[in-house]
């Protein structure tokens, strides 16, 4: 009996939460449209691609050999624009003005070199103000040139030692970066949602002057956690699933991995999230606080997730710190399943940290909520 009626009191309060969220349209608007709008904005406009590229070329040799060259930027689909300058100041002036990103200068003994068989010099200057976009423009003049120079070398019939080397990517063969983004927002999107939702639960109604009536109610501490818990655990939950479904069926990114793997850890890593946003929500007395609460956490935890640089790149104590990051896990375990199809085995292994963070952090939250809920 005592459980039955335990039950029905979860019950009412899980209810009474999604009503909460879901009641006012305005809320269901801004819970169900955002990610997806986010997606769709972040996967068209945020890119680490280079495309596009300005050059501006100084050719003081002027000859058929430097024009062959010149030719394969122009056939070359990352380049947009090519002036030619007379002097290195006025490509100088160019790079400064941001007029081009890039600069290439073929010396006046350019084809003399050449066909003495003799070893010509081009100089690439790169915009080092941003280094992600000078470090890939570099390299794709880099690749021309090189390929110009193996032509070259077969046809005036030099033989010179060198390693020929391809290139193959695994799991993403065309090294599109949209598949890389858009499974990654599926962690970032889950991340705001969840965190957010669980945030703002126990701090709205504190802010609200709801929580008296929760405390003189025949729920239990345990009992008003729970029924926090699961709402902004479900919602996040749904919500990524619809957010992978638009990025397989939309985007054409391919899943490899098994759905039911990926559900089960999708569902433990936002436990680990809502854990924490129910932590900042114990410990918050209005909505305001928990929001800065939750903007304390999410960009840390998004820069120590391997999101925007690999963690390994890390300085040593931030990979140690890295490892408290439930996000950092949780994006091995998403991209691995989603693009290489991730062993079970794999993916527990990387599972355990979180199940360790949700227990730890769901133990933390029941503390400080029972805690303040005393005073």
């Amino acid at each position: 009996m005592q459980i039955n009626q335990k039950r029905i009191r979860i019950k009412a309060l899980i209810k009474k939460e999604f009503l909460t969220i879901f009641k006012d349209p305005k809320n269901r608007a801004l819970v169900v449209l955002p990610p997806i709008i986010q997606l769709v904005i972040f996967a068209q406009a945020l890119t680490l691609e280079v495309r596009n590229i300005d050059l501006t070329i100084v050719d003081y040799s002027n000859t058929y050999t430097s024009r062959e060259l010149i030719s394969r930027f122009y056939a070359s689909k990352w380049f947009r624009k090519i002036y030619f300058a007379k002097t290195k100041d006025e490509l100088k002036q160019d790079i400064d003005l941001k007029k081009s990103q890039l600069g290439i200068i073929i010396q006046n003994d350019f084809d003399k070199k050449i066909q003495n068989k003799k070893t010509a010099q081009i100089l690439v200057i790169a915009d080092g103000r941003q280094t992600n976009s000078a470090t890939l423009a570099s390299g794709y003049a880099n690749e021309i040139i090189y390929e110009y120079n193996k032509e070259l070398l077969k046809k005036y019939n030099i033989k010179k030692p060198e390693i020929d080397f391809k290139i193959r990517n695994w799991f993403n063969p065309n090294i599109e970066y949209k598949w890389f983004l858009t499974v990654s927002l599926i962690v970032m999107l889950a991340l705001i949602l969840s965190l957010l939702l669980s945030a703002l639960s126990i701090a709205r109604e504190r802010e609200l002057e709801t929580f008296n009536q929760l405390k003189v109610s025949p729920l239990s501490d345990d009992e008003i956690l729970f029924a926090k818990l699961i709402p902004p655990l479900l919602t996040a939950f749904i919500s990524s699933f619809i957010i992978t479904l638009i990025i397989v069926f939309c985007f054409q990114v391919p899943f490899r991995g098994s759905v039911l793997i990926y559900l089960i850890a999708n569902f433990i890593a936002l436990s680990s999230i809502v854990g924490i946003g129910l932590f900042i929500s114990a410990i918050s007395f209005t909505q305001q606080q928990a929001i800065l609460g939750v903007f304390a956490f999410q960009t840390p935890a998004v820069l120590l997730s391997g999101f925007v640089s690999p963690v390994e790149d890390m300085p040593v104590f931030f990979r140690y710190l890295s490892s408290l990051n439930p996000l950092r896990y949780y994006m091995l375990i998403i991209k691995g399943i989603y693009f290489k199809n991730m062993d079970f085995l794999t993916v527990f292994k990387n599972l355990i940290p979180l199940i360790l963070i949700a227990f730890i952090t769901l133990y933390i939250a029941r503390m400080s909520f029972k805690y303040y809920n005393k005073n």
